[in-house]
């Protein structure tokens, strides 16, 4: 693509963004009071993390909040959007200490040892052994320790991090600065500035800060929120569960990981089914030393274990039995056991010694007891969906409440065949049932079974309907289950759950046991654990009944634009529990009562957005180091001081260095803008971020202050493929606008998709958006420069111009409509693509357009499309001399004739329809005229059939739809049987139509779909004959063909036969014969 057209709009962008800043046009301060005609609006993004420069990936959410500011703007709101940067955390430091090794290593510049091969291939292969997960049989029962192998190591390494700084465009010589993590912090904020800069993004930069004890003002703050959250105990010490990196000896926080961002702790009950004589022979010496040995399978439904009716092994999977404290042995896989060895299950941290390994064949049929099981001995029995990475490799049976193990367990009572192959004895499984334990009021009291019928599942590969079962029976057995047996009979699920499930661990019958949801590596490169630890943590979930029930209060008020986003923050709320907020190493702020301990960085970014309010009061730069107008040193931002800016209830602090009127000033600024109205992220912080960033505002501000609006969005792809820079497929926002200019990197964002699934950013998309607004550009230049000649300069009065008119104002509507929803995949098709070719459309079908209607055209474009494409706005307004964009107002749309719509739609309808049948015709007519072009055989004459009615059998059908048709569901609820039955009853003489009948009906259902009721009516609103010649110019321009067409009324008789769909007109649909 030639560079001319990309130079000319970068050209005007550059300049219009200069403009921007030199008029400070986004910066913005509270008003002394609330105006009600032009309400604030405040919007904020999380913060990325200055490591690197921004690539599409965080644009994509960025766009999000971007073009809802540009919206709002535009609806008369006072908008601000602010900016930061996130340093906190271990991969900074990580990256730097790295990066100081290598040169200490290699010198600098450094130079690395060539890998051969040989050397990657032997690498690949030993990190493929260790991903098998499989121990070696210990003869001599040596300790299994927590170590990293070579190809592990070299897999934490990774690329090296001079190559990495490199790859992000950084020379030589400035590389070795970066060993110093200070460095980082100024480097890559002013990089991310320029680039959003250069995007053309509406932003307040005064308010930019980077988090981190270096920016000492943001630092009081942070200290501030978690002194509060300790006064009302919800920040508390102890041990609990976390993800943990072995290598680095502490938790492993999501910014810290090369895999595994925003995984958690899947906490499960481990129930030890004791094994019973006879002994496994595999058992034997082990049993032989006093030793007592337990099969230990994770639950998630403790309270379902009296119906326990057999234990599930995988034949063919390794299984270790591995030494526990209380001198017990475990039977588990080796990569729970290494888990158990973090969690005090074992008698060293770090080791877990293993006494024997054998496949899960070798322990088959093995008798047990199951803790508070109806059945006294129950039995191992094959079960072949096992996953040896989930859990501990064993599973408990409860078929009267799991899908899975009722499937299983049939497949066993029925498949003799599959007895025989495993060595199963039938006394092992025939004598077995399903027992109710769960009554569900108004289901079943063996929900697994029902669900199992119901969904007419055939064995345990039907894994999706297994999966649909399963969560039918939880959610069901959970909220509305009362217990049929045991010490709790008529008591709810989910009032004892936690009850039964402490007992079991009180009495020795179970143990708590944690792993990582899934694989988990840290950027040191050890897969990481879950490790039982003391340390600081945030006391969601459970432990604060009441703070969980007011965030879940707030969650109702929140406006989160997509209903499964809803869903997954009351699922995150449901399952969220402690959360670690400490740890030992990296940057941050201290724990103000525990110095030694950091803030961890999903903790510190809770409520920044409050920070955001004052900023440019307390400083001038993103560091802090230079106070801001308000004058005030981050020593005076005591705590009380942040109390009285933020707590309505909160007196002025005595002894306070800064007078009252100052902190007015910021306590207006925060009252003003507060609460946050809209928070874009991406959907995967749903589980921890934006939770937190619910229960932390619940927590600390008043109710008036808490979030109104969230809007989350899916992963991007990069012209379909993850982004990777390894295989080549990254883009930085730098070389987008390098490459597409800015807006038509703002096209391709918000083209790229709308929902919370995984988006695609396409190339082709922005090159050819490019090349759109250079010709609409184009266009509008010779219009204006032409207008008086090629426009007609009166009042709109043809039924062309007032269907240009209305599609304009159904458009306006529209697109407010898809902007107020932040569908703006919608809105740019809505404002880029159909805008113009409804002036394509119109241009088509008038001699000279209509100035009046032209003009309005214009500006309107300018303005509806201004959130996605701000320069392109910006530049026709100045080529219209109206000034800036940024004082437009949203367009209030005018009448509507749909009556005209319905009519523009009719002869698009019939031109579409006309191409088609000529096209077949000057096909069959090829081999007649050879020499002739097919486009260029013309027929001498033709006719356009129409019809003011239906034949009589379709319109009986029609009256019929239309009398059960349901508006709330678009649908005719009936099946096709009751349909075919009511119009025989209703009209008996359809019988012998049936057939045609129900291919109609068909057919109509299908049209119901797109059309709507609209679908379903026996006439149209117009004169089809008066609407066909006022349109016939148009319609023979179209189709190149002279004036032959004569234009016949078609009658249908009552006793006409059915003929093939398509071949009669019916009204709103002509026919066409050419000869």
């Amino acid at each position: 693509m030639s560079t001319a057209k990309l130079d000319f709009i970068r050209e005007y962008e550059v300049k219009i963004q200069k403009e921007w800043e030199d008029k400070k046009s986004f910066e913005i301060d509270s008003l002394v009071e609330d105006d009600p005609e032009h309400p604030k609006y405040l919007a904020t993004f999380p913060y990325p993390y200055m490591n690197g420069r921004l690539h599409i990936g965080h644009v994509f959410t960025v766009s999000k909040a971007e073009f809802m500011c540009q919206y709002q703007r535009l609806k008369g709101k006072r908008v601000l959007f602010p900016f930061a940067f996130h340093c906190t955390g271990m991969p900074i430091k990580v990256c730097a200490d790295k990066l100081k090794k290598e040169i200490e290593e290699f010198g600098c510049p450094p130079v690395f040892p060539v890998e051969t091969e040989e050397d990657i291939q032997k690498a690949k292969e030993e990190k493929q052994k260790q991903q098998q997960n499989q121990p070696t049989q210990l003869a001599d029962q040596k300790q299994y320790k927590a170590k990293k192998t070579k190809a592990v190591s070299k897999q934490g390494a990774g690329a090296r991090q001079w190559n990495i700084m490199k790859s992000l465009d950084i020379p030589d010589e400035e590389i070795p600065k970066f060993a110093d993590t200070a460095y980082w912090l100024n480097y890559f904020p002013p990089h991310c500035v320029n680039d959003l800069k250069a995007f053309g993004a509406g932003i307040d930069w005064r308010r930019s800060f980077i988090t981190t004890d270096v920016n000492k003002y943001y630092d009081s703050f942070v200290r501030w929120q978690f002194t509060t959250l300790k006064e009302q105990g919800k920040v508390k010490f102890g041990e609990r569960y976390s993800i943990w990196s072995t290598t680095d000896d502490q938790q492993c926080a999501d910014h810290e990981r090369s895999q595994g961002e925003g995984v958690l702790p899947q906490n499960y009950t481990l129930i030890k089914l004791q094994v019973q004589e006879p002994i496994p022979e595999v058992l034997k010496p082990i049993h032989a030393q006093g030793k007592k040995i337990y099969l230990v399978p994770g639950t998630l439904r403790p309270e379902t274990m009296y119906g326990q009716t057999n234990c599930w092994i995988h034949p063919e999977h390794t299984y270790g039995a591995y030494q526990m404290i209380n001198d017990e042995v475990f039977i588990c896989t080796e990569r729970s056991a290494r888990n158990m060895a973090y969690q005090k299950l074992t008698p060293e941290k770090g080791q877990y010694e293993c006494l024997a390994t054998f496949t899960g064949a070798q322990i088959m049929g093995a008798a047990l007891k199951a803790p508070l099981a109806i059945n006294k001995t129950v039995y191992v029995l094959p079960m072949m969906s096992i996953d040896e990475n989930k859990g501990t490799g064993v599973v408990t049976s409860v078929p009267s409440d799991a899908p899975d193990d009722y499937a299983a367990l049939v497949d066993l009572k029925n498949k003799q065949p599959m007895r025989v192959k495993f060595g199963v004895k039938d006394e092992w499984v025939m004598p077995f049932e399903v027992i109710p334990i769960i009554d569900i009021p108004g289901y079943s009291n063996q929900s697994a079974v029902k669900a199992y019928q119901d969904l007419n599942i055939k064995s345990q590969n039907d894994r999706v309907l297994l999966d649909q079962a399963k969560d039918i029976c939880y959610l069901k057995g959970f909220n509305d289950g009362v217990l049929i047996v045991g010490p709790y009979a008529g008591k709810k699920v989910s009032e004892v759950k936690k009850q039964i499930k402490e007992e079991l661990i009180q009495s020795g019958q179970a143990v708590e046991y944690s792993e990582p949801a899934s694989k988990v590596v840290s950027r040191s490169g050890d897969e990481c654990v879950v490790a039982l630890s003391k340390q600081w943590y945030i006391n969601y979930g459970e432990g604060d009944q009441d703070w969980k029930e007011k965030v879940l209060q707030n969650l109702a008020g929140i406006e989160t634009f997509i209903p499964e986003t809803k869903k997954k923050f009351e699922y995150a709320i449901g399952w969220l529990n402690q959360w670690a907020c400490s740890r030992s190493f990296g940057l941050g702020t201290k724990m103000p009562w525990a110095e030694e301990f950091l803030i961890e960085s999903l903790s510190d970014s809770t409520i920044y957005m409050a920070f955001y309010t004052i900023a440019n009061y307390l400083q001038s730069d993103f560091n802090g180091t230079v106070p801001g107008k308000a004058g005030i040193k981050p020593e005076e931002m005591t705590h009380q001081v942040w109390d009285y800016i933020f707590q309505d209830d909160k007196p002025y602090p005595q002894d306070c260095k800064v007078s009252k009127e100052v902190l007015d000033k910021l306590k207006r600024e925060f009252n003003y803008w507060y609460p946050v109205d809209l928070r874009v992220s991406g959907i995967d912080l749903v589980q921890n971020h934006l939770t937190f960033f619910i229960y932390n505002h619940a927590a600390i501000f008043s109710a008036q202050k808490q979030p109104k609006g969230i809007r989350a969005n899916g992963f991007v792809y990069l012209n379909g493929k993850k982004m990777s820079k390894s295989e080549g497929n990254f883009l930085t926002l730098y070389d987008s606008i390098k490459k597409y200019s800015a807006d038509g990197t703002r096209v391709a964002l918000a083209d790229a998709g709308d929902g919370i699934e995984d988006a695609n950013f396409v190339a082709k998309t922005a090159e050819s958006a490019l090349l759109k607004l250079h010709t609409q550009i184009q266009w509008i230049q010779e219009t204006l420069e032409t207008a008086k000649e090629s426009l007609i300069d009166e009042v709109p009065s043809r039924l062309a111009d007032k269907i240009f008119e209305s599609e304009i104002n159904r458009i306006i509507v529209k697109a407010e409509q898809a902007y107020d929803r932040t569908n703006f995949r919608d809105a740019l098709h809505l404002v880029l693509f159909d805008l113009l070719n409804v002036r394509d459309s119109y241009k088509s079908t008038v001699e000279k357009m209509n100035k009046q209607l032209i003009m309005k055209f214009i500006e309107i474009e300018a303005i509806l499309c201004y959130p996605i494409t701000p320069h392109f706005s910006q530049h026709i307004y100045n080529m219209l001399g109206k000034g800036s964009i940024l004082d437009a107002r949203w367009p209030v749309a005018g009448p509507i004739d749909y009556d005209c719509l319905k009519k523009n739609e009719y002869i698009k309808h019939t031109v579409h329809s006309a191409r088609n049948k000529l096209t077949l015709y000057q096909k069959s007519k090829s081999k007649e005229f050879k020499d002739t072009p097919q486009n260029n055989i013309k027929p001498k004459s033709a006719i356009i059939n129409y019809a003011n009615s239906f034949p009589q059998w379709q319109a009986q059908t029609l009256t019929y739809l239309h009398s059960v048709y349901d508006p709330k569901t678009n649908s005719v609820p009936k099946t096709n049987a009751q349909i075919a039955s009511d119009l025989k009853t209703q009209y008996p003489e359809l019988k012998s139509l049936e057939k045609h009948l129900m291919s109609f009906v068909a057919i109509v259902l299908e049209q119901i779909k797109i059309e709507g009721v609209e679908a379903l009516q026996v006439s149209v609103s117009f004169d089809e004959k008066e609407l066909l010649q006022e349109n016939m110019d148009y319609i023979t321009k179209t189709l190149e063909l002279t004036d032959v067409f004569d234009i016949q009324e078609y009658k249908y008789s009552n006793q006409e036969q059915p003929s093939k769909p398509g071949s009669q007109p019916i009204p709103g649909k002509p026919t066409f014969t050419f000869q």
